[in-house]
């Protein structure tokens, strides 16, 4: 059955005073983020007008199908939670009409509009085409100064909104009623008096810095790196481009992230280098990131911070630690690494995820092989808790813990799983009990993990392979111990071709047998990423090592 069609608003109507405009701010909760996939599981709708709340929509939904753990550990609802709830289709009808012709609100309005789009499609009903404000557009226009980021939970917490978001839909409806309010009070002082204006805000094309636009007059429109430099000619950042004039000019329009308009205040020349394809645009990107340290430039890619996580397997009882450096003590040869990491807080991380799993000692004491255990000494807190062996006091089999000890280096050198399941059990079995806060902690060590253990996996492929020539249709490069040394564009008409020497020379070569350094990680996990990606297309012209690519799981 279709239903008739919904009221548009005319031109007209759009003008209408903010005063005396009606606006029904939306969110839902849904099992998941494709439109197409997945279904609607809460809706939350705040009717406002003048600043009061004419009403209020509130229902759960039954999916018709499971709630996924993820959704369940993120909102707290579950099957049984919803289990009565009517379906969709039963609820649409009250929807719309609570709707009406209101002006839809929603902080990402593509997402909320878009389920709800889909469903009355599925439904039969006729496409709902109201006029959209977007609060997380116009909060990037009026607030991304005041900001780290346009988050709702970051607006609400930063701005010291009454109502504060919890992934549900009334509260998040609410914490968006509440920005609006805000939104539209900023956004009066940019001459905006009626919906057209406010719609508008959000998509006007002016930038403060738009006569600096003359300084992309000259870019190609090709692959390579662009530098913005300050006043005293320093290097402010660093970014690579598959098409250096589009990218460059991007930044005057569409690109808005916090620290852009401090930056492009600052800049007064844009300097490029044309490359010859995406991949070593990215590899000297990378390469001018870490020799020049832009300011501008993401604090994540600083390799001085990067760590390790060390199991010191050749210890009489071996422990996890955070390391700057891998030790080239002749002792600690046998020594287990995962890393380089991009910082500490990640790698303690996967150390409490291997914890959590495995009765390893969480003491710094050094002990010997020997050792004799203090009259009276007390076990650990750990030990205490049942969840750590504590040989410091003589609580530790050593053939169990060698067991542990060899499952932990099997997680940190290749093969996470043994961790992982039974983390993933206690999760589950967490988010069962609504203990979501503690489910969310182990959720976020086994990312931890996992992501760790994919690069590893990784960069160990790429450092397998040795030196490698590839070709991909007219491109060929040349990869020597995870540094691309050569790029090669065959010549249209002829059997020969252009080599491109790179305009930044690769760093030294790892040592054999030893962890990939912090110098190295950023360009191998490039250059891993690609082969993994492109594998499939990608002709391996000569090796002297071993292929694997594509590894399984994915690309990373």
């Amino acid at each position: 059955m279709v239903a008739a069609t919904y009221h548009q608003r005319s031109f007209d109507e759009l003008g209408t005073p903010l005063r005396e405009a009606t606006f029904c701010v939306l969110d839902l909760e849904t099992t998941g983020g494709s439109r197409h996939d997945d279904t609607i599981t809460e809706i939350g709708v705040v009717k406002v007008r003048g600043g009061e709340c004419l009403g209020r929509f509130h229902t759960l939904v039954n999916p018709g199908r499971a709630i996924p753990p993820q959704i369940t550990v993120l909102t707290g609802l579950t099957d049984a939670v919803v289990a009565t709830a009517p379906r969709i289709e039963a609820v649409l009808g009250s929807l719309i009409d609570f709707l009406g012709d209101a002006v839809f609100v929603a902080h990402n309005a593509a997402f909320d509009l878009g389920f709800l789009r889909a469903a009355l499609a599925r439904d039969g009903r006729a496409e709902y085409r109201p006029t959209v404000v977007d609060t997380a557009a116009l909060a990037r226009r009026l607030l991304r100064d005041e900001v780290p980021n346009c988050r709702l939970s970051t607006l609400a917490s930063r701005l010291r909104l009454d109502h504060q978001p919890a992934h549900r839909a009334l509260d998040d409806a609410l914490a968006t009623t509440d920005l609006l309010h805000l939104l539209i009070e900023r956004a009066t002082g940019h001459g905006v008096i009626g919906v057209d204006d406010l719609v508008s805000l959000a998509k006007l094309a002016g930038h403060p810095q738009a006569a600096k636009l003359s300084m992309t007059a000259r870019l190609p429109r090709s692959p390579g790196v662009y530098l913005f430099h300050g006043a005293a000619d320093e290097v402010l950042y660093v970014g690579k481009a598959t098409n250096l004039r589009q990218r460059v000019r991007s930044y005057f329009g569409t690109d808005d992230r916090r620290r852009v308009g401090p930056m492009l205040r600052e800049m007064q020349r844009v300097r490029h280098l044309e490359l010859p394809d995406p991949l070593s645009a990215e590899v000297v990107e990378t390469r001018l990131i870490a020799r020049l340290l832009p300011r501008y430039n993401r604090a994540g890619t600083r390799s001085s911070k990067y760590c390790y996580v060390r199991l010191d397997a050749g210890a009489a009882w071996p422990r996890l630690s955070i390391v700057n450096e891998p030790s080239t003590a002749v002792g600690a040869r046998g020594d287990v690494y995962l890393g380089p990491l991009p910082s500490r807080a990640q790698a303690a991380l996967v150390i409490e995820a291997i914890q959590s799993a495995l009765p390893l000692r969480r003491c710094a004491t050094r002990l010997a092989a020997n050792h004799t255990p203090a009259l009276g000494a007390a076990p650990c807190s750990a030990a205490q808790l049942g969840v750590a062996m504590c040989p410091c006091v003589g609580q530790a089999d050593p053939q169990v813990y060698a067991a542990a000890v060899a499952s932990a280096a099997r997680a940190l050198s290749h093969d996470p799983s043994g961790v992982v399941a039974p983390l993933t059990a206690k999760m589950m079995s967490l988010a069962g009990q609504q203990r979501f806060e503690e489910a969310a902690l182990v959720r976020d060590r086994i990312a931890a993990l996992e992501g760790a253990a994919r690069r590893h996996q990784l960069t160990s492929a790429l450092r397998q392979a040795g030196s490698v020539e590839l070709r991909r249709g007219d491109t060929r490069w040349v990869i020597d111990q995870g540094r691309l040394v050569d790029v090669a564009i065959a010549i249209a008409g002829s059997s020969g071709s252009i080599g491109r020497a790179l305009p930044v020379d690769p760093p030294d070569a790892p040592e054999p047998g030893r962890p990939l350094g912090r110098q190295h990680i950023d360009e191998a996990l490039c250059l891993a990423k690609f082969c993994d990606r492109h594998a499939e297309r990608l002709v391996v012209v000569s090796i002297s090592g071993e292929w694997r690519f594509p590894l399984p799981g994915g690309a990373g």
